[in-house]
């Protein structure tokens, strides 16, 4: 029986193909010339805003605003949601002014709702 297994084993180590010795490529810079892969805008779904207090907003314009910052793209180059942005980037002005923007406007349309049902 051990004859057989080690007849067996030669047998297999003797129809092994050899191996390849592949080595990987060297790595050089990307000439200019070659298209750059730039990733497509995808939204996001974060439901937090760093630094900002969404609580004090009705639950519609809470999601007015999240729905937009996750939505539009950032204009920094990032290729990312503003929402996304300040989470990922929290130093980018960029988001950080887009998102006190968006908040002030939804603001103000919430003490325009506010002034009218007074009248």
């Amino acid at each position: 029986m051990a004859l057989c297994l080690i007849l067996l084993a030669g047998l297999v180590w003797a129809m092994a193909p050899g191996r390849s010795k592949f080595a990987p490529a060297p790595l050089r810079p990307v000439p200019a010339v070659c298209p750059q892969n730039v990733p497509d805008f995808v939204p996001s779904d974060a439901t937090e805003v760093p630094g900002v207090n969404l609580s004090w907003f009705s639950n519609a314009q809470r999601n007015r605003v999240l729905y937009r910052l996750n939505m539009e793209p950032c204009p920094c180059g990032c290729k990312t949601s503003i929402d996304a942005c300040r989470i990922s980037h929290p130093a980018c002005p960029v988001a950080k002014n887009l998102v006190e923007k968006i908040v002030a406007e939804e603001a103000g349309a919430r003490s325009q709702q506010s002034g009218d049902s007074g009248r």
